[in-house]
């Protein structure tokens, strides 16, 4: 039992750390029907990714990104169509760029953030990716961020503050 032991007289399991939460923001055109067909082909992958369906990864907002990792995520991996292949001709190309920004200002793990590439037949290849990033984030552990700090609690402390100090 590698992940798991015993609870000495209850014979119940729990997990040595827990399992990797992954958001995947899935291309509607080529990635999220690589997902389609790999379950109907009933290709087997780790049940670790909630699935966000987009139109195109180009307009994934760098704000979804950042909002998934605040809000619990382990890992965040974008799914499109490969270069050229986009239905709205640069979309990927808009995504790619975006990405390369978002990884110098996250400031994580790069395992923690990836954009692959993806097209509607490769469902074998939808389940090496998020079983791979599985296995790495799971080697990572769980992703520890501070969540910022609510405005409102910030101009309460900055009010505070300036009481004392009057």
């Amino acid at each position: 039992m590698p992940n798991s032991q015993s609870i000495p007289g209850n014979g119940h399991s729990f997990r040595e750390a827990p399992e990797p939460r992954i958001v995947g923001f899935f291309c509607t055109w080529c990635t999220y029907l690589a997902a389609d067909l790999a379950g109907t082909s009933r290709i087997k992958y780790a049940p670790n990714v909630r699935v966000v369906r987009v139109m195109c990864s180009g307009r994934i907002d760098p704000q979804f990104v950042l909002d998934a990792f605040a809000n619990g995520a382990d890992g965040v991996l974008i799914g499109g169509c490969h270069p050229g292949d986009c239905h709205y001709q640069e979309g990927n190309y808009n995504c790619l760029r975006r990405a390369r920004l978002l990884k110098r200002v996250l400031g994580i793990e790069e395992e923690r953030f990836r954009v692959e590439w993806i097209s509607a037949a490769e469902g074998d290849r939808v389940r090496q990716v998020i079983d791979d990033m599985v296995e790495k984030l799971r080697a990572l552990g769980p992703l520890r961020m501070q969540k910022p700090m609510p405005l409102v609690n910030i101009v309460t402390q900055e009010h505070a503050l300036e009481e004392v100090c009057v």
